[in-house]
């Protein structure tokens, strides 16, 4: 799977670079493709991630971070950008201190769903899990009837940055995310131990001495930090983290996440750069790859319920 990525990552760098590989002009040229690289391999990073733990904490090996409302509350917020300010909120959105801000807002609010639903005396996951989905629901809807009364421009400029696209994000935002995923990232890498005995269920980790509630939280909250960076990078890609889990556990063979961690984000890479390939290439729509990852995403995940006959 690394020789796959590293594959894919190179085939961005050289095609159609019409000087000869190797060459002094080929990797000037591949350097003004470096950036997309780069956005490609931390987001692979932080859905992969992200994903494995958050199905390892629910228990659940279908549904993916996504249903908490990220992706609704990103697209709320460019939507009130473009909605109150006109064509001047797309610009304003691709500034530093919009994408600090976009996610300050979703750790914040993943934080106090968490904190809230989960401290409680009657915490319970699955509560957590309905009360996410429809609060993203709530505010999908929200998003709908601004979009409504928008102009057909200022949708048209709206509807392209709501697209999960390479070319969404800005070369200057790597600098802030980078260390950012690196510790969150870091932190769950040394967590997988404890997701390993998180995954055997309550009673198994409880008896093993585990402080499930705690470590659920911890967990978590990294999640909510890895998801926070990738979807205020490109972008919403729903069914992408699905897909890279289910492959990762499918090659793997093994649930210790010591394994699975780097299987899913050599994956993640291959799929992401293979369908940024496709789409550039072949379909010349340039950035948008989550035209392509929805379709496939979505139609592994219906075969995958297909083939099991349940949830």
């Amino acid at each position: 799977m690394g020789a796959f990525a590293l594959a894919a990552c190179f085939a961005l760098l050289a095609w159609d670079n019409p000087m000869p590989v190797g060459s002094e002009g080929f990797w000037l040229i591949a350097n003004l493709r470096a950036t997309n690289i780069a956005v490609i391999v931390i987001v692979a990073f932080c859905q992969a991630m992200a994903t494995v733990a958050f199905q390892t904490v629910t228990h659940n090996r279908i549904i993916t971070p996504s249903i908490m409302g990220f992706e609704s509350l990103y697209t709320l917020i460019h939507t009130s950008m473009v909605f109150f300010f006109g064509a001047a909120g797309i610009v304003a959105a691709g500034s530093t201190s919009m994408f600090l801000t976009t996610v300050g807002t979703m750790v914040v609010f993943a934080a106090f769903l968490y904190g809230w639903l989960l401290s409680g005396r009657y915490a319970n996951m699955q509560i957590m899990l309905l009360i996410g989905i429809i609060l993203g629901a709530g505010l999908g809807s929200l998003s709908t009837f601004m979009q409504r009364l928008m102009t057909p421009g200022e949708f048209d400029l709206l509807t392209a940055r709501l697209i999960g696209s390479i070319s969404n994000a800005e070369a200057s935002h790597l600098w802030i995310a980078v260390p950012i995923v690196a510790v969150a990232g870091g932190a769950l890498w040394l967590l997988a131990p404890k997701l390993n005995v998180l995954a055997l269920g309550h009673d198994a980790a409880v008896n093993l001495g585990l402080n499930q509630r705690a470590y659920n939280i911890i967990v978590l909250l990294l999640v909510s930090v890895l998801m926070a960076i990738s979807t205020a990078l490109i972008g919403p890609m729903t069914f992408f983290g699905f897909l890279v889990a289910m492959l990762a556990y499918q090659l793997a063979d093994t649930h210790d996440h010591r394994y699975v961690f780097p299987l899913a984000w050599l994956t993640g890479i291959a799929v992401l750069a293979g369908a940024y390939f496709s789409l550039k290439h072949l379909f010349y729509a340039e950035g948008a790859v989550g035209i392509i990852i929805e379709v496939v995403g979505g139609s592994f995940f219906l075969l995958y319920i297909l083939r099991k006959g349940r949830l």
